[in-house]
């Protein structure tokens, strides 16, 4: 298990543990939760042995594994494939311990190490990473691409795949959800309930948190304090003890009055003056019980929309999607992702936008928000239709050099020029005080937005949002940097807003709270999804069990796994099947191949385990690595026949 006895911990001069002691014991799940700058992160650098501790004794087993995400952005040409099977370190000791043994030319010290090999999943290794990368949200088609080709969202993906792909008997989470869409996130949390180790687990998802964790630590007021269970039975027992405290509080208040009035009335007789001391000395031997400071509530509204046009817009036919790069050859087509839509948005619809990873929610949402234009079809607007924005993408937006009040000073002048002030104040003096309603006061209205962390700047988003009076709000992820207070204060702003909300999230907290009919984009259209959160979390579990299912045939590279890619015989039907017939001839011998050095494989890791004499385990695993060598070669060369047969 591991323990805390008495733990300082310290930043700079401020102390954010002060004598704090708790037990974890084995396989519990556990989430750290606590306002911003509480010491969440600090706690996390003492388990994970990158901070010391200041006072106390900290102990945690000596041989448990531990496996967390790295912070760093990874920068590598390495595929996506092997930057994750590179997380199981035990497999890649294996890996290095063969290598010296080939190298020494020790027969024993070899068959010891391709056992080693075998025992540490070196023959399942690509299928389990696969299955991880195809869960976070991943397409087949990415697998081996390299990983200095994704984003940085894709990337910290991987990081994530690569720690959860670390056997581990102790799992540090902090904010594994912020990259996600709910497709992922529902599946991270059925992988979470299947690890049997110990997990730690820092988020602002109180769904996710609800669903993964068995105990809840606090950390409030320099105080660490143990409650079993998960986030609201937390949240029951802390509002239980809240109210505990504040009538205990009152109580001894009453008390200390009256023992102050006694002294103040006798202390100058001489007859009271011993009554009146011990009363004095009893104030001085009471424990004070702290009064209850609650935490700063924030809240927000947005202001009442200028007008309320009806319908907002109407789509007729429209088709989403992305138009040929610059620099592509004339004549290449759009990319369509969802395609031939025609819906109205009304007044007052409160729209959760559904669909699976890469199924276009994004695109369609930037296309009704003008940052894309529609392919085919047509976008209705209705008239003084005012559109507040706010994108995955759009604290990358925020300029790190300038403060927040020169953002609001170039949003006025940005309005200004485009007539589209709708009334607001918009001197310097005003300007501050409204960022004071979103906790932007004093010297933080000249702190440069660069030195913000995420969910500042998430907050400053959405403050200048709302100064825009907006009557049609598109909220693309708004909730990944928040923290769950501001979260709150978002679905309460959110339920009083008299506008049309749509809502891309994966907050299913959010989601629940705000929506009152969803849409779901999938297979390249849009319809209307009947059922609620719990049937859709349903159909995306099915969704990642099929595309895992995918991962592992393909990596097996059985003859019975790759699917014969459907020609289109509608146009130049003999130019195609010319094209096609070479590679499908070669597919037709690379299949056997592959199936016979697979079984020989199998073969020659059961002649492995028998008793053999040091010549013959040298011999036997020089050949496995052969195998293992030829098997590579030719399961490359099968992804690129079928990818070449996909492309025709």
């Amino acid at each position: 298990m591991i323990t805390l006895k008495n733990i300082v911990l310290r930043r700079s001069a401020k102390v954010l543990l002060d004598n704090a002691s708790v037990t974890i014991n084995p396989s519990e799940k556990v989430g750290l939760v606590g306002r911003n700058g509480a010491g969440k992160s600090t706690l996390f650098g003492l388990l994970n042995g990158s901070l010391q501790e200041d006072a106390g004794q900290y102990h945690i087993p000596a041989q448990w594994r531990m496996g967390q995400v790295a912070q760093d952005m990874p920068e590598t040409d390495q595929s996506a494939t092997e930057f994750v099977i590179e997380g199981d370190t035990v497999l890649c000791d294996a890996r290095l311990e063969v290598a010296a043994a080939e190298a020494s030319g020790d027969g024993d010290r070899m068959g010891h190490a391709y056992m080693a090999l075998y025992d540490a999943g070196e023959h399942d290794a690509p299928a389990r990473a696969q299955s991880l990368i195809l869960g976070l949200g991943f397409k087949t088609t990415e697998l081996d691409n390299p990983v200095n080709s994704f984003s940085g969202g894709w990337r910290m993906r991987l990081q994530l795949a690569r720690a959860l792909m670390c056997p581990s008997d102790l799992l540090l989470l902090d904010e594994p959800t912020n990259h996600l869409d709910l497709d992922a996130l529902v599946w991270l949390e059925a992988w979470l309930k299947r690890y049997e180790g110990t997990m730690v687990v820092i988020s602002h998802d109180r769904e996710f948190l609800d669903a993964v964790t068995n105990v809840t630590l606090h950390i409030d007021a320099a105080k660490l304090v143990r409650y079993g269970g998960n986030y609201s039975k937390f949240e029951d027992m802390r509002a239980e003890q809240m109210e505990l405290q504040q009538n205990a509080f009152a109580k001894q208040q009453d008390k200390i009055a009256h023992l102050q009035k006694f002294i103040a009335r006798f202390k100058a007789k001489a007859s009271k003056a011993k009554q009146a001391q011990s009363r004095v000395k009893a104030l001085d031997r009471m424990e004070k019980i702290a009064p209850l400071l609650a935490d700063a509530d924030f809240s927000f509204e947005f202001k009442e929309p200028a007008n309320l046009p009806n319908p907002m817009l109407s789509m007729q036919g429209v088709s989403f999607g992305y138009p040929p790069l610059s620099d592509a050859p004339e004549g290449t087509a759009p990319t369509v992702i969802v395609q031939n839509v025609s819906r109205s948005v009304l007044a007052g619809q409160r729209i959760g936008i559904l669909g699976a990873n890469g199924q276009g929610k994004s695109t369609v949402v930037k296309t009704i928000a003008r940052d894309l234009e529609a392919l085919a079809g047509e976008i209705t607007e209705g008239k003084g239709l005012n559109i507040g924005y706010f994108a995955q993408q759009e604290l990358d937006v925020l300029k790190p050099a300038d403060t927040p009040l020169q953002h609001m000073i170039d949003l006025v002048k940005k309005l200004t020029t485009q007539g589209k002030l709708a009334g607001q104040a918009t001197r310097e003096q005003d300007l501050r005080s409204y960022l004071g309603q979103f906790n932007f006061s004093g010297d933080m209205v000249k702190q440069a937005v660069g030195s913000m962390s995420g969910g500042e700047k998430a907050r400053l988003v959405l403050c200048m949002i709302v100064w825009q009076r907006p009557n049609l709000l598109l909220l693309d992820e708004p909730t990944n940097h928040l923290d769950l207070a501001t979260r709150e204060a978002l679905s309460m702003a959110l339920n009083e807003f008299e506008g049309t909300v749509m809502l891309v999230s994966h907050d299913r907290a959010l989601l629940r709270a705000v929506c009152d009919e969803f849409w779901m984009v999938s297979r390249g259209g849009i319809a209307p999804f009947d059922g609620d959160l719990d049937d859709y979390q349903r159909y995306l579990l099915e969704e990642s069990k099929r595309l895992r299912a995918e991962a592992v045939a393909a990596a097996n590279a059985t003859p019975a796994a790759p699917a014969k890619p459907a020609v289109d015989n509608s146009q130049n039907n003999k130019q195609v099947q010319e094209k096609l017939k070479p590679l499908k001839k070669e597919l037709e011998k690379v299949e056997p191949k592959l199936a016979a050095l697979e079984q020989e494989k199998e073969l020659t890791l059961q002649k492995l385990l028998e008793p053999l004499d040091p010549k013959e385990i040298a011999n036997t695993s020089k050949r496995l690595k052969i195998i293992e060598q030829e098997i590579a070669v030719l399961e490359a060369r099968w992804l690129e026949i079928n990818e070449a047969l996909e492309a025709i």
